[in-house]
């Protein structure tokens, strides 16, 4: 099973990924964490250059190339093998984050970002996506306020943020069975306990 979340900045997605591979490994499964870009060696140096804050001559047909680059990397060397071996795979952010970011944030066409992001996952699809979905302002001021990383697409402005949470919302209309959407405003503890109630629906039985 591969599940992925998604969100907006400031959604919380990252706090809730090891409390969840805790609590699903106490109810018996074997489960992997991990994270885009990132969750290789190589992922890790790509993740480096795409957020570093300097790097703001960035085009984003590079910033979508990168992002490939890392995927694919990460595909090939953790996830499949993790599934293929029968682990769960829980990831932060899969590609969905380049359709709702790269494509419906920088405005590119959607369909040749699609293109790339088939090409870089060799098709391989999440078999649920939860979103934590919350306000642009709200996420980017709770983002500021716990002092998490802050990086270059974190920058962006604020309508680029609007048009990144637009896209996801209008993925979840796109595919509804694969999508399940959690309200990120609440507290922390009413998130976590909302995502194992899907958990429990969807996948422990």
């Amino acid at each position: 099973m591969f599940i992925t979340l998604e969100g907006p900045e400031g959604s919380g997605k990252t706090s809730h990924i090891k409390p969840l591979t805790e609590w699903l490994s106490g109810q018996g499964y074997k489960v992997f964490a991990t994270r885009e870009p990132g969750g290789t060696d190589i992922g890790e140096q790509i993740r480096a250059v795409i957020h570093d804050l300097k790097n703001t001559e960035m085009h984003p047909r590079t910033e979508t190339l990168l992002y490939q680059a890392a995927r694919a990397q990460i595909v090939e060397q953790v996830i499949r093998p993790k599934l293929a071996e029968g682990t769960m795979v829980i990831s932060d952010r899969y590609y969905d984050s380049t359709i709702a970011y790269q494509g419906y944030g920088h405005r590119q066409n959607l369909d040749e970002v699609r293109t790339l992001v088939k090409y870089a996952t060799g098709g391989l699809t999440p078999d649920l996506t939860i979103l934590l979905d919350i306000e642009v302002e709200a996420g980017l001021k709770r983002k500021t306020q716990n002092a998490s990383e802050w990086n270059r697409l974190d920058a962006y402005d604020v309508a680029f943020h609007r048009r990144v949470r637009a896209g996801y919302l209008e993925m979840v209309k796109q595919e509804p069975k694969r999508w399940v959407v959690v309200d990120a405003s609440q507290t922390w503890n009413a998130v976590q306990e909302e995502l194992r109630k899907i958990f429990e629906k969807r996948l422990i039985k």
